[in-house]
This record gives C-alpha cells, structure tokens and sequence, in this order.
C-alpha cells in the first residue's frame, strides 16, 4: 500500500511540475513536457530496431544473435 500511495504521489506531483514547466518554455525552441518526462516511476523502454535475422534466431532458433553478450 506504500508503494501504491507513493507512486500515486509522484503522479500528481509531475502532473503539477509538467504544467509549470510548459508555462515557462519557449514554445517555438521546446517540445512540450509531459507528466512521465518528471515520474521517476514510469517506464522510459528503449525501442530497439531489429532485423528480422535477428528476430528469427531469437524466436525460430531459440539461440542468442552473434554480437550480442
């Protein structure tokens, strides 16, 4: 329950820091800030573009693609 409330916190709390950020930017020199930029909880996955070579090895072959450790 801790983790929940804490969590729910940090949402409320970036909410409120993405809108005075985007009231102080310059709109023509930024993009516009979202809440998740300042959550320290939500997820920021890296997109990793594969080929399908490699997406056949990984889940046709079962094995590891060369170059990767």
């Amino acid at each position: 329950m801790a983790e929940a409330r804490r969590r729910d916190e940090w949402a409320r709390t970036s909410a409120v820091m993405a809108l005075v950020a985007n009231t102080q930017r310059d709109r023509k020199r930024s993009r516009a800030l979202r809440p998740s930029d300042f959550d320290p909880f939500a997820r920021k996955s890296p997109t990793v573009k594969a080929d399908v070579r490699v997406l056949k090895q990984v889940f046709i072959d079962n094995r590891v693609p060369e170059g990767i450790p």
